[in-house]
């Protein structure tokens, strides 16, 4: 049960209160540059939701098993060299930016042959903007947020495992692609609205991303709700016990 709030709660937090694009900030480019039309920016959405969940199982992979401290697969091979007792703390998580980077590249790659084959009119939609996912910043962040929770943590049981790893990258890529929808339907009406020059273009665009921004923010807080009340209280475990051990007595 308790895994399973944890996975909950991951969820909610990556998708609704800690949001890619309104609270952290990244993947603006696509978010701004693909939302003019509401079926593009789906696409655009489940395109970053598939490569950000590849890319999360491939870095979560490498980094246990190749460039942590103590890794298997690198200890296993550099034994073959140094000593057992040095093998083990080989560090090669300075390697991460550059691992992480090719596995967003080669993701990116098969969704671009893909869509390109079987979805033309949507891949010409997408533009330049399609390949430029290797440049999202929200895909790495999301490997990094990974790396985070397993690099450097004190206690092994806070240690990520896939599932845990793969929630993340899996509700932070449809959080992108609510926030992207929501962008792309109201930009949609304002196509039909008298807005001032200035606030032409970007700048709108860039104050409706900050009032929904501020909107999201009404999630705050409901992490702490759910695991309240998902959570036994102490005083209801206490009671139980209590009822368990009469039972026994009796």
């Amino acid at each position: 049960m308790n895994y399973l709030l944890e996975i909950l709660l991951i969820g909610i937090g990556a998708a609704l209160i800690n949001n890619f694009v309104l609270h952290y900030f990244v993947g603006i480019c696509p978010f701004i540059g693909v939302s003019r039309q509401v079926v593009t920016a789906f696409g655009m959405g489940c395109a970053v939701t598939f490569v950000i969940s590849i890319a999360a199982f491939l870095s979560w992979t490498v980094t246990t098993y190749i460039l942590v401290p103590g890794a298997p697969l690198s200890s296993w091979i550099a034994e073959f060299f140094i000593s057992a007792e040095r093998a083990s703390r080989i560090d090669l998580t300075i390697l991460s930016y550059i691992v992480y980077i090719f596995a967003i590249a080669s993701s990116v790659q098969f969704v671009e042959m893909y869509v390109r084959k079987f979805f033309p009119p949507l891949y010409q939609s997408f533009g330049v903007f399609l390949p430029l996912i290797t440049t999202n910043c929200a895909i790495l962040f999301a490997c990094l947020l990974i790396m985070g929770h397993i690099v450097g943590v004190d206690n092994p049981e806070d240690v990520w495992d896939l599932g845990k790893s793969l929630t993340l990258a899996v509700f932070g890529g449809v959080g992108f692609t609510i926030a992207i929808v929501i962008m792309a339907g109201i930009r949609e009406e304002l196509d039909f609205c008298d807005i001032p020059g200035p606030f032409r273009g970007a700048a709108i665009t860039l104050v409706v991303a900050g009032i929904l921004a501020m909107a999201f923010m009404g999630f705050t807080g409901v992490d702490s709700g759910l695991k309240k009340v998902l959570t036994p209280s102490t005083v209801e475990k206490t009671i139980n016990g209590d009822h368990l051990d009469h039972m026994k007595n009796n």
